[in-house]
Order: structure tokens, then C-alpha cells, then sequence
């Protein structure tokens, strides 16, 4: 009867996940921004962007072109140009900063290897020109692009294929020849640059006969151009290459079809057009989220405007029914817990009465976030299984946090991780390493708030704005109500939801998609999407995600959460003994490696999907919103919203506990230790309004995440924690495992650690998986170094160090009732 009811389920949910489609349209705004003027623009215009301004670059007329047109506000406005031939006909141009550079093309019918730089003057009403070095030779055709500062030129000279480059910020400027791609006959070349997810690269188009797309990669050693297609999905020819998105290429044919080209699926669709534009192509732009045509009519040019739209992809009624409906139930969940807060003790640590089960869920969810949830798929999409090596250092790292972390926090019973930091150096030591922590988590949750709004704003009718702001009053609502026990209980509900919704999207990604698990299998190691890690111990490695990189890395970061986190080491102190806290931690470990292993299939699976069905997969999103939007288009109705809504529910978990967390340690460390406060009751308003505060501030740095230049919001999780925690952590390590270490160390390994992490973010000096472990080796080997010089006054060090606990690391027990009682938060 079991089997037969499973069946039934997957074979519902199947069926229900095959009749939710998305087809993307190219929608022409005829109506709304259609330009027809009669104006001769001649054969081998350009249209291009100068200044987030678009303007038509004349081709060939009977005189040469002293005027540009700039195209604004449904007019074409004149711009006079102040040097003759600085713009020509059938020139390949390029936008590069506020310029507009223009390399060949033909002077008086005869081809130039002219190259200059254009730039709007005399305010916006003329245009200016400025000399670049011309090419050592003169191309018969030209395609160009600009990628980090470096211009690149693909030519055809003397019938061959011949490609260079020129770096445009360096003080003597000279051409460079590169390998060509070698292919033997080409008819258009049009150049491009997308990233691939694994870097950005460029990418030709040749045009003739056999159509075939190319891949180069600047930088590499030995870099050589890499064919890709040979034989393209288009069926007329292509004449222009643009950058849509962040993984997709956008080809323009002569007959003015579009498709879409997918650089990590390297697979092709085309696009649906709705009221399609006539006439002849001169040329297209890709800008400000539309393709902008220009068109040959009689009489004169027409100018129109289309835009990405997805069809059927509606999260309907009954999914943000659910989601509603599970939210108000999360929150309702936390008020509950308001009646049981009588003190700072209940209100920061749960009265000491949390199960152990319920704390490791806690653990795994603060953990997990929509972080993981989202942004981890999303990487796995674009790239490999490099990076679980890391995430399961956790399992390395879980004794530490069993046998040294948990009895230290227990033995001197504290309320924030940070008082340790006042026993063991001195009050500056803890307020310092307190306020890294709360710009962390202050910034954690911006990042953690961002990403989940764009998620719900890719599949719902609500803006990545709406929801940020919805996220951050939910969260003010039992946050600074219900306390660290809401918080917890919520966590818990968030867990469960969420990995029976990852174990219900796999099944659906995998049986999506032919073939089933064997092709999941198969095409995983074809494509190289199962590789585990990258054998490179060059010098040059510490930059990219290699095999020591990421082990390091994930020790760093995980050594750093379970030490010196007060998100994490708060929940130590909720349980009723040291022995739930370590079976706690023992059994986030355990959950923490399968359901990772799972995020990663998820991954690949989005990979093998969209790559079987590229036509459903909208060009203009971001790749962090992959997931959420497999979820919302190709999940029953109801179950869709289930999982969105616990998608929504986690981060508000997430964002809860750093709020609660900041709110303890602004109370514990910097409110307690001056008595601004006399009462009990007066610390609980205290807290409830810090906590207020924290919320809104959070909500605002939110706000400022939202932004489509972060290509990923997990890559910036990265460097935020290794910036913050991985220094912070090292102070943890250095009072712990030394006893000569000081507090002038302290201090100075602190703000040297610290600085090495801006150094490195900076200049770009190793990989942001690398910054908590670099935190916490410069932080440790300067400040024991200072401390060996700097001469200190003598202290008593029971109970702080490694080598002077008062009790057995597997038998630490609690301090007695009475003493939890008048010592709860106290320096």
C-alpha cells in the first residue's frame, strides 16, 4: 500500500511539473517607443552606447558624415562631429567607459587601419575624437571587443584570420598579436564577451558556409581560441554577437531572427517575437534591458525597442496563498514564545531549556540560509563540486567544537562568546572583537536579504524592495518579541521544510529530464560537473579554488563559526547541559554532510535541465535565481509555494538570529560591563529595542545588496566572513592554545589580521574562500610574536587556556544553578 501511495506521488508530481512551462517572447513595444524619422543614415551604420546614450553612427552617403545622431525621447537629436572620418562605414565599434571606440572601416571607399576614440562634448551637443594606435596592418573586415581594460581585435588580412590586442590604461600603448582562431573560411566576424561561470572570456562568430562559435581565454598560459559549435542552432546567418545577462550571449541574423546562446550549458534557443519590427537591419544594441533595432524603411530609418518577457510563468494564486499562509504561521510560531521571556536569561540563552535536537537544526539552519539553499546550487550550475571538500570540514572541525569550544563557553557560563575575550586579555580586547562581529552579521544579513529577494521577485509579483522589506518587519515582529527561543523553533520548522523540498526538486530535476539518473550520471562526468577538486599547487593557485585552497579555506571558515561566532556558540548555551550542546553539534555534523552532497546534485541537476530544455531558461535573470525559478515553473502548485515560502522563511530564520545575536552581544559587551542599566526588567527593554534597531539596520544594508552587478551573492559571503571572522577567529585560537599571548598581541594580531584581509580583497592577492584561514594564522603568529616582545603583567589564567581548564575537556560540567542565576551576562 506504501509503494503503491509513493507512486502515485512522484507520478502527481511528475505530471503536474511537466504542465508548468516558461517560454521566453521578445516583445516589441511598438507602440510605446517607436521612432520612424526621415533620415538617411547610409549602408554600414553602427549603433552603439556612449554614455548610457544611444547613438547611430552614419555609414556610407554620398558626402562624408558630419553629424551623429543620439536617440532620445522618440527623436533623433544631431550631434556635430569635430573631427572629418572619425567615424567611418562598416567600422566594428565598441563602448569602452564613457568612449566609443571605432577600429577600421572605410575612408572614401577604401579600408582604413584607422583606430580612435569617441567621447560627447561641448555639454552633450558634439562629439569629440581622440587617436589610438592604428593597427599594424589594414583589415579587409574587423569585429572588436574590450574585456578588463584590454581591447581585442579580430581582422581579416590578406584572407586570413589575424587577432591582437591593445591595453588601453597603459602610458605607451602598442598592438599585440595573439593566435587567431583557425578556422578556413569566414564570412561576418562579430566578437563578444561572457562569462562562462567558471570566468569571462570572448567569444567569436564566423559567419560563412559552416556557421562556428569560438571560445578564447585571455590570460591563460598558452591561451588558444577553442571551437565550440560548428554547426549553431541558427539558420541564417548571425551578424551580431551581444552580452545578455550573465551567462548568455545574444546573436543577431541577417533575417532578424534572435536566439540566445547559454555559455555554461553551451546550448541554443530562439526566441519567440511578438509584433516583430520590418524593414531591413542596419544594426542592434543590447541596453538598458532591451534589444533596440534600427531598420532601413521607406522613407528613411525606424528605431523600436524589445524587451525579455516570460509567458505562463505565473506563481499563481494558490502558491502565494501557501506562502502567505506559511509565513503568518512562522510568525505567529515566535509570538507564541513572547509570554515566556521574564528575563535576558530566557530572552538570550531560551531559560537553558532547549532540547538537543531542536539546537541542531537551529545550528544547521543559521548554517544554511538561503545561502545555501540558492546561491550554493547556483555556483554548482555554473561550475563543479569543488567546493563540498570545504563544506565537509565541518565533520574535521566538530571535535573542536565537542571538546575544547563547548566546555570552555559552558565553564565560564557566558551569555556572549566575547566575555571569554575579557577574561582571557581585557575589556578593549572583547569590545573590539565584539563590534567585528556585529559589522559580520550586519552585513550577512544584507547579503542573506538580497539574495532571497531576488529569488521571490524572479517568480512572485513582488520587487526584490517589497520583499526585503517584508523579510525585515516579519523578522522585527518576533525577533524582538519572541527571543532566541522563536528563533530556534523556527530554525527547526525551516530545516525540515527545506530538505524535504530539495530531496522533492531533485527527483523532479532528475526524472525532467531523458534518461533519468543515467544521464544524470553520464553527462555529470562528460561535462566534468563531478570534478571534486583541482590538483594545482602553483604559485599562482592561491587565487583560484584549488584542492588546498579549499581545505584550508573550509577549515578556516568553520574553525572561525564554531569558536568565535556568537550565532553559533549562542546556541551552546541553550541546551540544559554540555552534553545536549555536544550531541547537538555531533548531530549538525551529520546533517550538514548529506544535505550537502543533496545541494550539490540539485546543482548539477539545473544543469543537465537547462541544458535539455535551454528555451525555459529566461536570459535576463540572475544565475543566483536558477533555482527558485525551477521551483516556481516546474513544481506543482502549492508545493511550489511550500518550498518558496520556507526559501522566505530561512532567511527570516537566518536574519533573526543575527539580530538576536547582535542584540546579545551590544547588551552583554557593551551595556552590562558600564551598568548603564539597573534593573533586570530594564535590561529586557534594553535588549528589546537593540534588537529593534539591529532589524532595521539590517534591512537597510538589505536594500544596498540588491544590485545586478554582484554576479554571485555566495562568492560575496566569502569574502564578508573571511574579512570579518577570519582575524576574530584567530584571536580565539591565540588565547587559547598559548599562554604567553597578551593583550598588546591580542590587540595588535587583531588589527593586522584585519588589515591583511582589506589588503587582499583589495588586490586581489588569493581566493575570498582563503581570507578566514589568512585571518586566523596573521592574527595568531603576530600577535604571539608581540606578545613575546611586549612585556605584560602576570594573570591568572585558570580555566582560559588549553593548558590550564579546571576541569577535563569530555567532563566540563555547568556552574550550579545559583551561579547562572546572578551571573548571567556579567563581565
Amino acid at each position: 500500500m506504501k509503494k503503491c501511495l509513493s507512486i502515485l506521488l512522484w507520478s502527481w508530481l511528475i505530471l503536474n511539473s511537466a504542465l508548468v512551462s516558461a517560454s521566453n517572447f521578445l516583445e516589441w513595444q511598438r507602440d510605446k517607443n517607436l521612432i520612424s524619422v526621415d533620415v538617411n543614415v547610409g549602408t554600414g551604420a553602427s549603433l552603439v552606447k556612449l554614455q548610457n546614450l544611444s547613438v547611430v553612427l552614419p555609414g556610407v552617403l554620398p558626402e562624408p558624415a558630419t553629424d551623429v545622431y543620439l536617440i532620445d525621447d522618440l527623436q533623433f537629436i544631431p550631434l556635430k562631429l569635430q573631427v572629418k572620418h572619425s567615424i567611418r562605414p562598416y567600422a566594428a565599434t565598441v563602448t569602452y567607459k564613457d568612449q566609443v571606440i571605432v577600429v577600421g572601416g572605410e575612408v572614401d571607399g577604401l579600408t582604413t587601419s584607422r583606430v580612435n576614440a569617441l567621447q560627447l562634448a561641448d555639454h552633450k551637443r558634439s562629439v569629440s575624437s581622440s587617436s589610438l594606435p592604428d593597427l599594424p596592418f589594414t583589415p579587409s573586415k574587423t569585429a572588436v571587443t574590450v574585456l578588463k581594460d584590454q581591447l581585442f581585435v579580430l581582422a581579416v588580412h590578406q584572407n586570413q584570420l589575424r587577432f591582437m590586442s591593445l591595453q588601453l590604461n597603459a602610458q605607451t600603448q602598442q598592438w599585440k598579436e595573439l593566435a587567431a582562431p583557425t578556422a578556413l573560411s569566414f564570412g561576418t566576424l562579430t566578437l563578444a564577451v561572457q562569462n562562462d561561470g567558471r570566468g569571462e572570456k570572448i567569444y567569436a562568430y564566423l559567419s560563412a558556409g559552416r556557421d562556428s562559435l569560438w571560445q578564447f581565454q585571455p590570460n591563460a598560459h598558452n591561451a588558444e581560441w577553442t571551437l565550440i559549435d560548428t554547426i549553431a542552432a541558427p539558420s541564417s546567418d548571425i551578424v551580431q554577437l551581444h552580452t545578455l545577462g550573465q551567462a548568455h550571449l545574444l546573436a543577431i541574423a541577417t533575417s532578424g531572427e534572435t536566439y540566445h546562446y547559454n555559455t555554461i550549458t553551451r546550448a541554443w534557443a530562439a526566441y519567440k517575437q511578438t509584433n516583430p519590427p520590418k524593414g531591413q537591419l542596419i544594426a542592434s544594441l543590447w541596453a538598458q534591458s532591451a534589444l533596440i533595432y534600427l531598420t532601413q524603411e521607406s522613407p528613411g530609418v525606424s528605431v523600436q525597442k524589445a524587451v525579455v518577457v516570460d509567458r505562463d510563468q505565473e506563481f499563481g494564486w494558490l502558491n502565494m496563498l501557501v506562502l502567505f499562509v506559511y509565513l503568518a504561521g512562522v510568525v505567529l510560531l515566535g509570538l507564541y514564545f513572547m509570554k515566556k521571556n521574564n528575563d535576558t536569561n530566557d530572552f538570550f540563552r531560551g531559560g537553558q531549556s532547549i532540547p538537543w535536537w531542536a539546537a541542531a537544526c537551529s545550528i544547521y539552519a543559521t548554517m544554511l540560509s538561503s545561502l545555501t539553499y540558492m546561491a550554493l546550487p547556483a555556483i554548482v550550475y555554473q561550475t563543479d563540486w569543488v567546493l563540498l571538500i570545504g563544506i565537509l570540514t565541518i565533520v574535521a572541525v566538530a571535535p573542536i567544537a565537542v571538546y575544547i569550544a563547548v566546555p570552555f563557553f559552558r565553564q565560564i557560563d557566558a551569555t556572549s562568546a566575547y566575555e571569554y575575550l575579557s577574561k582571557r586579555f581585557n575589556l578593549a580586547v572583547r569590545l573590539f572583537a565584539s563590534a567585528l562581529f556585529t559589522l559580520f552579521h550586519l552585513s550577512r544579513m544584507g547579503v542573506v536579504m538580497a539574495l532571497t529577494a531576488l529569488a521571490i521577485a524572479a517568480i512572485t509579483p513582488l520587487t526584490a524592495t517589497e520583499s526585503v522589506l517584508l523579510m525585515g518587519v516579519l523578522c522585527l515582529l518576533y525577533c524582538t518579541l519572541g527571543g532566541i527561543e522563536a528563533v530556534i523553533w523556527t530554525d527547526t520548522l525551516q530545516t525540515i521544510v527545506l530538505l524535504l523540498g530539495a530531496i522533492v526538486c531533485f527527483g523532479i530535476l532528475v526524472s525532467s529530464v531523458d534518461g533519468g539518473m543515467n544521464t544524470f550520471v553520464a553527462v555529470g562526468f562528460s561535462d566534468d560537473k563531478f570534478t571534486l577538486f583541482n590538483a594545482d599547487f602553483s604559485a599562482s593557485s592561491i587565487t583560484t579554488l584549488s584542492l588546498w585552497v579549499v581545505v584550508l579555506g573550509g577549515i578556516g571558515q568553520n574553525l572561525s563559526s564554531y569558536t568565535a561566532d556568537q550565532a553559533i556558540v549562542q546556541r551552546y548555551m541553550v541546551t540544559p547541559d554540555p552534553a545536549a550542546a555536544k550531541k547537538s553539534i555531533w548531530t549538525n555534523a551529520i546533517i550538514a554532510a548529506p544535505a550537502s552532497v543533496l545541494f550539490f546534485c540539485i546543482g548539477t541537476g539545473l544543469y543537465l535541465f537547462y541544458q535539455a530544455h535551454p528555451e525555459l531558461l529566461n536570459p535576463t535573470k540572475q544565475i543566483d535565481q536558477i533555482f527558485p525559478t525551477f521551483i516556481a515553473t516546474q513544481l506543482p502548485a502549492g508545493i511550489a509555494g511550500l518550498i518558496v515560502a520556507g526559501i522566505f522563511a530561512a532567511a527570516q530564520s537566518t536574519v533573526s538570529t543575527s539580530i538576536n545575536s547582535i542584540a546579545t552581544t551590544l547588551v552583554t559587551d557593551f551595556v552590562r560591563p558600564f551598568n548603564w542599566v539597573k534593573t533586570e526588567q530594564g535590561y529586557m527593554r534594553t535588549a528589546q529595542w537593540l534588537t529593534f534597531i539591529v532589524g532595521v539596520l539590517g534591512t537597510l544594508v538589505g536594500l544596498i545588496f540588491i544590485d545586478p552587478a554582484i554576479r554571485s551573492l555566495m562568492d560575496t559571503y566569502f569574502i564578508i566572513i573571511g574579512m570579518f571572522m577570519g582575524a576574530l577567529g584567530g584571536l580565539f585560537v591565540l588565547g587559547v592554545v598559548t599562554r604567553r599571548a597578551n593583550t598588546a598581541g591580542a590587540i595588535v594580531g587583531l588589527c593586522v589580521g584585519v588589515s591583511i584581509m582589506v589588503l587582499c580583497w583589495k588586490f586581489n592577492l588569493a581566493n575570498g574562500y582563503l581570507y578566514c584561514t589568512i585571518g586566523i594564522i596573521s592574527c595568531v603568529v603576530v600577535g604571539y610574536m608581540v606578545s613575546l616582545i611586549v612585556p605584560s603583567q602576570k594573570k591568572d589564567l585558570a580555566g582560559l587556556t588549553l593548558f590550564t581548564m579546571q576541569t577535563p575537556l569530555a567532563a566540563s560540567a555547568d556552574i550550579s544553578n545559583t551561579q547562572k542565576q546572578s551571573s548571567v551576562g556579567s563581565v
